[in-house]
């Protein structure tokens, strides 16, 4: 909706300052001057134009150049964190006048994991997108961690220990992992006593390759299993322990209904996962952030809250 000012062809008017800043924040969404003048119907050229207009009306550089990227400076990025303010108040100004402020339109594009998107998102997007008929959800699922603004994603939802960054998240509901085998792997292998005993079973590694962290009873430890299962899917190690393949660590989001049927076996309870992974949603603007956006990860953190169905 909003292309319609980056339209305007009047250089001193303030219509036209408005386009200038869409078409830059167009550029950082999409990393890309050729994809953000496809967007709003510009050339690369006429895009690298108003690009250099702003920054010397504004006398900074907002954005550093190469033959293969382009990025913020940290001028750059404070400002883009309040165009983004301003773009989005518009659109909520010009719905409100239309009468619409109530309904969501556009589309909403989200990150998620692969098994939890399927498992935990995907089910319950009927009532939302009911409740918004003319919002469109772009669901991306992936067991890597997207690029958000170069992905032009609205916002992620990750299982992660989260590290400092410049992007803002919101806890969504707790992570609970536990070890666990099946019934016929303990049968044939025995049940491991101490931590120790890990060593003498086959333990599946996880699919990123990361090493298990836990939580037990002599505090914080890590350990890296060595299996001869390698793969990069989250789902593939789920169904190998399922299977009775050897033990793994997965998170009670993935597996409570096998642990509650008996198909699998939770092994060594006094060793949990680390309480600092959280399930969250991640977006990139600090200053504002779009209705459509508020209202999906409102959406979701009520559903999860903070005893997850999952868990209950």
């Amino acid at each position: 909706m909003l292309s319609t000012y980056a339209k305007r062809e009047n250089d001193r008017g303030f219509m036209t300052n408005l386009g200038d800043l869409e078409i830059f924040a167009k550029v950082v969404s999409t990393g890309s001057m050729s994809l953000a003048g496809r967007a709003l119907g510009f050339s690369p050229a006429v895009v690298s134009k108003r690009i250099k207009r702003l920054e010397e009306r504004l006398g900074t550089r907002l954005l550093q150049r190469t033959t293969r990227q382009i990025s913020l400076t940290e001028a750059g990025q404070g400002f883009y964190d309040r165009v983004l303010a301003i773009l989005a108040g518009l659109e909520e100004a010009e719905f409100f006048i239309a009468g619409t402020s109530a309904q969501m339109h556009g589309t909403l594009k989200v990150s998620a994991p692969t098994s939890f998107g399927r498992m935990h998102i995907a089910p319950h997007l009927k009532r939302f997108m009911d409740a918004h008929p003319d919002l469109a959800i772009n669901l991306v699922l992936s067991d890597e961690f997207s690029d958000i603004i170069g992905g032009g994603f609205d916002l992620a939802i990750r299982i992660a220990e989260l590290t400092d960054s410049s992007l803002v998240a919101r806890r969504l509901a707790p992570v609970r992992r536990v070890l666990c085998a099946a019934p016929d792997y303990l049968a044939a292998n025995g049940t491991p006593e101490t931590i120790e005993d890990l060593k003498r079973h086959r333990c599946l590694p996880a699919h990123n390759g990361d090493v298990w962290r836990l939580e037990g009873p002599e505090g914080a430890l890590s350990l890296r299993p060595e299996g001869m299962l390698i793969t990069n899917s989250s789902e593939v190690i789920r169904e190998a322990v399922i299977g009775g393949l050897g033990i793994a660590l997965r998170s009670t989001w993935d597996i409570g209904a096998e642990l509650k049927s008996g198909r699998l076996v939770q092994v060594l309870p006094a060793y949990e996962g680390s309480r600092n992974v959280t399930l969250s949603a991640v977006y990139p603007s600090r200053q504002f952030l779009p209705a459509k956006v508020r209202l999906f990860i409102d959406y979701l953190a009520e559903l999860y809250g903070p005893v997850p169905y999952w868990e209950r």
